[in-house]
């Protein structure tokens, strides 16, 4: 489970310079930013750090209030629970629906995630490009695609098979993912989002269904 960060974390990342993502603070403040997920420490010199996709979620989201969550809690009478924005992530496919996982408010929260993902790879890259896939993606494989394909606007698939929809799953190969899409055209255009994200995109047939899916890994150049 993610770790809520401080009141004193919380000032820091709602200090962070909008547009690079850089952050201001102690050493152990910037520590447990890293600790938390919502910070990176860049490998080059100075080795400044800055908001990672979901440190950058909380910054837009004004900090979150700074009361304790226990607090919070018993005013409304039920168990503390992390806030939902501290572990943000982009929707996979046939998870149960979710109460706000659709909607103009899950819309700027994805495109928030996808906006930061974007600075990661500039700050992250030698060459400062953000046009493909960084190493956090690659240690992220399924979250990373998923992330694409929703901040593009593709629909998730829910928890019912023959509902349609994108479903983004692991495999066994080294740095790739599969998407499924029962529609083909629909299939069609994960693909092309994906290549547009920087993915590397092949179009296979299951041997055993027929079925066509998408075989997808970061592209490195």
């Amino acid at each position: 489970m993610a770790l809520s960060p401080t009141p004193a974390q919380r000032r820091v990342v709602a200090a962070a310079d909008p547009g690079t993502g850089r952050l201001r603070g102690t050493e152990a403040q910037l520590a447990g930013l890293v600790k938390r997920g919502l910070a990176f420490r860049h490998p080059r010199p100075p080795h400044d750090h800055f908001l990672t996709p979901a440190g950058h979620r909380i910054r837009e989201a004004g900090g979150e209030p700074e009361i304790p969550v226990a607090s919070a809690a018993a005013s409304q009478d039920v168990s503390p629970a992390p806030a939902p924005r501290e572990v943000f992530a982009a929707r996979v496919g046939g998870e149960p629906s979710v109460a706000g996982a659709a909607g103009d408010a899950r819309l700027r929260e994805v495109r928030g995630a996808w906006q930061g993902l974007l600075e990661l790879r500039r700050m992250t890259h030698p060459d400062g490009s953000t046009d493909r896939p960084c190493a956090w993606e690659r240690s992220h494989l399924v979250r990373a695609a998923a992330l694409a394909l929703e901040a593009a606007g593709h629909r998730p698939a829910g928890p019912d098979d023959d509902g349609g929809g994108y479903r983004v799953r692991a495999t066994p190969q080294p740095e790739a993912v599969a998407v499924h899409e029962p529609d083909g055209a629909a299939l069609r255009a994960c693909a092309e989002t994906l290549e547009r994200a920087g993915w590397q995109v092949g179009e296979h047939t299951e041997p055993r269904s027929r079925a066509r899916y998408l075989l997808a890994s970061p592209r490195k150049v």
